[in-house]
């Protein structure tokens, strides 16, 4: 059933969730700073408000997707922001990644005024998000949940309510450490490998059908061998999720060895320019330690 739906933040995932919202029909309202992604959901038939206030006044779910826990602190409890415009019994849901604390303390604002509050990170990067097949871990209220779930479905295949508030973006944090490190770890292996002068095509083509095999050595390995660094999830974005990993692990005493090396490494990434590039960029880590690119045989000589 098609709902009035407010979205505020259109960046590299949320312009293309806005969209599909859109394609399956529901009235659409949208907020954002980048006025060229307002436009093209202007375009698809959305109607654009002037503040995250606006959105909530005429939506009755309100999605936000937004860099980091200040933002929607910003959006959500600002001046002329989604509480002081929202409806008692309107939902909003938070799709950003953000620390579970902030998560806690926002949906406790929300009950105060009789709005619903989900967290509801998602994984799948830019590819996902355009083709609307995202994995969303959610956290809140199940009769809360019930009430959006078909929204949430709208965005994406893997819809899971992993229990109350917070829930969801811790679920997020602990996906964020298996994605990331599994990247390291690949990233090594493809160092090894060229150092070692092997064809790395044919080792990933050996050795993607055994336990080495995953998701993220499908997606990331031959844009790696393309030299493709153009961002569906930045290292700058990854570097933030893995800080708010240490900062929650130390909060209740989880040592995160390896987690805590990555963080190192994305700085080490950003002094050195690459914050923009995609998170597969964490090979060129890696390769500035080695002297060594690894590149496809097509990719070999430019």
């Amino acid at each position: 059933m098609a709902k009035k739906v407010g979205f505020i933040g259109l960046g590299i995932m949320g312009k293309p969730m806005a969209l599909n919202l859109r394609k399956k029909g529901h009235e659409l309202t949208v907020n954002d700073l980048n006025q060229e992604a307002v436009q093209i959901l202007i375009d698809s038939g959305a109607a654009a408000a002037s503040s995250p206030r606006e959105v909530a006044e005429n939506c009755e779910i309100i999605i936000t997707m937004l860099p980091a826990s200040q933002h929607v602190q910003a959006v959500v409890l600002g001046e002329h922001g989604i509480l002081s415009g929202a409806k008692e019994g309107s939902i909003i849901i938070d799709m950003s990644s953000i620390t579970p604390a902030v998560s806690i303390a926002l949906a406790e604002e929300a009950a105060k005024k009789g709005v619903g509050f989900l967290d509801a990170p998602v994984s799948g990067g830019e590819p996902k998000a355009i083709d609307g097949t995202l994995a969303i871990m959610v956290g809140g209220k199940e009769s809360v949940f019930e009430q959006a779930k078909s929204v949430l479905f709208d965005m994406g295949t893997a819809v899971t309510l992993v229990g109350d508030s917070g829930c969801g973006v811790t679920a997020k944090l602990a996906n964020q450490i298996i994605v990331n490190l599994n990247i390291a770890a690949m990233s090594e292996a493809l160092v090894l490998a060229a150092k070692a002068g092997i064809d790395i095509e044919k080792m990933y083509q050996a050795i993607r059908g055994g336990l080495a095999g995953s998701a993220v050595l499908d997606a990331k390995v031959p844009l790696i061998l393309e030299r493709n660094f153009a961002p569906g999830g930045t290292i700058a974005i990854n570097m933030k999720d893995i800080t708010n990993v240490m900062e929650t692990a130390h909060e209740i005493g989880v040592p995160l060895p390896l987690s805590s090396h990555l963080l190192e490494m994305f700085h080490a990434l950003k002094v050195d320019g690459k914050l923009m590039h995609d998170h597969g960029g964490i090979v060129q880590y890696y390769e500035k330690l080695a002297n060594v690119e690894v590149r496809g045989l097509d990719h070999a000589n430019q």
